[in-house]
C-alpha cells in the first residue's frame, strides 16, 4: 500500500498504477502443471518399465524446471508501478518483485514527457525528463498501451503546469 503524504489538500489530477500483464492465472498454471506432471509421469513410467530407470528422474526433473519457470514469472509479474499528477507535485512510485519500493518525486512544471518511438512497433520507451534526469516509466507496457498512457500523462502535465482552476461557483 503506498502512503500519501500531505496533499489531501490539493486534488489528484491523474493516478495510474501499471502492473505487467500475465495470461496465466492460478488455475489455468495449476491445470498446465497437473496435465504436464501426468503427461511426464506416463512417459517416465514407459522408460522405467522398459528398464530404462534414469529417463524416469529427468522427466521429473522436467517438471521441476517448468515449475521453477513459472514461479519466476510470477515473482516478476509481482511489480507494480504508480504514477500520479498533483499541481505541485509529480510522484513515480515502484515496488519490485522482492517488495522493495523506489519513490522519485519531480515538479510537473518542469517535467516533460520524453518517447522513443520506433517507425514500426511505435512507441518503445517512456521517460519523466526533468532538470536533464531522465525517469524511464511504464516500461512493462506495450506500445498501444504506452501510446495511450503517454496521451493520458501528458494532459495531465499540461493541466499541472496551468494550475489549479476554480469555478466561478465555488
Amino acid at each position: 500500500m503506498i502512503p500519501d503524504n500531505d496533499h489531501t489538500d490539493e486534488p489528484t489530477i491523474f493516478c495510474a498504477t501499471i502492473t505487467p500483464h500475465r495470461s496465466l492465472g492460478r488455475a489455468g498454471f495449476l491445470a498446465l502443471m497437473l496435465v504436464f506432471g501426468g503427461i511426464s509421469f506416463v512417459a517416465g513410467m514407459v522408460f522405467l518399465i522398459a528398464g530404462a530407470w534414469p529417463v524416469f528422474g529427468f522427466f521429473g526433473l522436467d517438471v521441476l524446471l517448468v515449475y521453477w519457470a513459472f514461479r519466476a514469472n510470477y515473482l516478476a509479474g509481482s511489480v507494480w508501478e504508480q504514477v500520479t499528477v498533483r499541481p505541485s507535485e509529480l510522484k513515480v512510485s515502484r515496488v519490485n518483485q522482492y517488495g522493495r519500493m523506489a519513490e522519485w518525486t519531480l515538479n510537473p512544471v518542469w517535467t516533460k514527457l520524453d518517447a522513443q518511438t520506433h517507425v514500426e512497433y511505435g512507441i518503445e520507451r517512456l521517460f519523466l525528463v526533468s532538470h536533464g534526469r531522465r525517469l524511464a516509466i511504464a516500461s512493462f507496457l506495450g506500445p498501444d498501451e504506452k501510446k495511450e498512457f503517454a496521451k493520458a500523462l501528458s494532459a495531465a502535465l499540461g493541466e499541472a503546469k496551468r494550475g489549479i482552476t476554480r469555478s466561478a461557483s465555488g
